[in-house]
């Protein structure tokens, strides 16, 4: 029997099965794009409720962390970006490639001893290097995208910031209050500039206290450092010191409780966090020459190397040497009446010269003990009128205060921090 013949026998029952079997699976179409849209309205739903948690991709520098296999590493002594690539079997030619190309985007010959790198391997080609990662910084890398055609970028870390409060009371210094309770030591650093022209931080005493608003800032949970400062109160010496961030003129300051600026004529001192080793006094021993005469100034102890800053804007007017004396010093004139020295340097900054005019805050040179000094230590002198005066005891004017047009603002904002800073504890 030919098809033909079969087809027209049983015509009807061959059409019946071809109908059933369409509609089955049209059924079965149908039931899938039911299935699908069901399932995912009931996971949005849950979702909703917090029941369902939907995953998401675990992103390292912006790449997905399980389409390869990561291998990590440290910037060795003497180690390059040769010697890193070989391992990984590629070629001096791409080497040389990678290396000519980077130049625009970041230098190969910066990169640090103890700074990461990873490797992103290709999971199928296990010995094929898809992507090379550098950590510039905590926060900025360098790709090296290897898996195509040679690409080159930075890129950023995301940084969380978060808003802290701590406060304390000073039982040896500022930096160890710190230390002991785990905060960041930079915070005293940061405090120490904001107060610089109004706490002599070499005076600090024990029950001295504080309470400040800052910000911290974090990638991937771990602390990169302090931003910001909002608000803080310093006592010292059984009187309130108060600092607030305040932006007028388009530029970002600090203004006390009363709505005057923070920033004085001078500093308070010319460099941070050591001891004074000998105050003004008009009958001091030296230590070299075993003799009583008058010290006319204040020596700072502290390792040599250590910077020494301008307490002012002013210009030099000396610089040199005296064997038998201050050894390396430089005199800057601030204005008409005033007049500071800084003796037994060990070198001076860059550029500083006799007629170069400096800015307040501006590294002039380094803390040594040329000339007659038993030690490291920094003489300080402060002339009025071309008479020594103690520089510890030299008050000085503020500079622009809030102005009137701004302070109805800065009152409003000054009395929220202050709300906020009676409500930190441990004060």
């Amino acid at each position: 029997m030919n098809i033909k013949i079969f087809y027209q026998k049983y015509r009807r029952l061959i059409n019946v099965f071809i109908w059933l079997f369409t509609f089955i699976f049209l059924l079965q179409v149908v039931y899938y794009i039911y299935d699908q849209y069901e399932t995912k309205r009931i996971i949005k739903e849950l979702a909703k409720q917090g029941e369902v948690k939907i995953p998401e991709p675990v992103l390292l520098f912006n790449l997905p962390m399980d389409s390869f296999n990561i291998v990590p590493g440290q910037i060795r002594s003497g180690q390059n970006l040769s010697d890193i690539l070989m391992t990984k079997g590629i070629s001096m030619t791409k080497i040389d490639e990678i290396s000519k190309k980077s130049i625009l985007t970041f230098d190969v010959r910066k990169m640090k001893i103890n700074n990461a790198y990873y490797f992103f391997m290709n999971k199928k080609e296990t010995s094929k290097v898809d992507y090379f990662i550098y950590e510039i910084s905590p926060v900025d890398y360098v790709v090296y995208d290897l898996s195509d055609s040679l690409r080159i970028y930075k890129d950023k870390k995301p940084i969380v910031t978060q808003i802290k409060t701590a406060s304390g009371v000073i039982t040896s210094s500022l930096w160890n209050t710190m230390k002991a309770q785990a905060l960041d030591p930079m915070l005293a650093m940061d405090l120490s500039e904001i107060y610089a022209w109004s706490i002599d931080f070499f005076g600090i005493q024990k029950g001295d206290k504080f309470r400040v608003i800052y910000e911290e800032n974090f990638v991937f949970g771990k602390s990169i450092g302090i931003g910001r400062i909002f608000a803080s109160q310093f006592v010292h010496a059984n009187e309130d010191f108060y600092a607030f961030r305040f932006t007028q003129n388009n530029e970002e300051s600090y203004f006390d409780n009363l709505g005057k600026s923070l920033k004085k004529a001078f500093l308070k001192a010319p460099l941070k966090f050591n001891r004074i080793s000998s105050v003004f006094s008009a009958s001091r021993f030296h230590p070299v020459l075993k003799i009583y005469r008058p010290h006319f100034g204040v020596d700072y102890a502290a390792p040599t190397g250590t910077p020494v800053v301008s307490i002012s804007d002013g210009t030099v007017i000396a610089k040199g040497y005296q064997p038998a004396g201050g050894g390396n010093f430089l005199k800057i004139k601030h204005n008409s009446a005033y007049t500071t020295s800084y003796m037994h340097l060990s070198k001076f900054g860059d550029g500083i010269a006799t007629g170069v005019r400096v800015h307040q805050g501006q590294l002039i040179g380094y803390v040594g003990a040329t000339g007659l000094a038993s030690g490291p230590h920094l003489d300080f002198r402060v002339f009025l009128n071309g008479d020594p005066v103690d520089p510890l005891k030299v008050k000085s004017p503020p500079t622009e205060p809030i102005m009137e047009k701004n302070m109805k603002s800065y009152t409003i904002h000054c009395d929220s921090m202050m709300t906020k800073l009676v409500a930190i504890k441990n004060f």
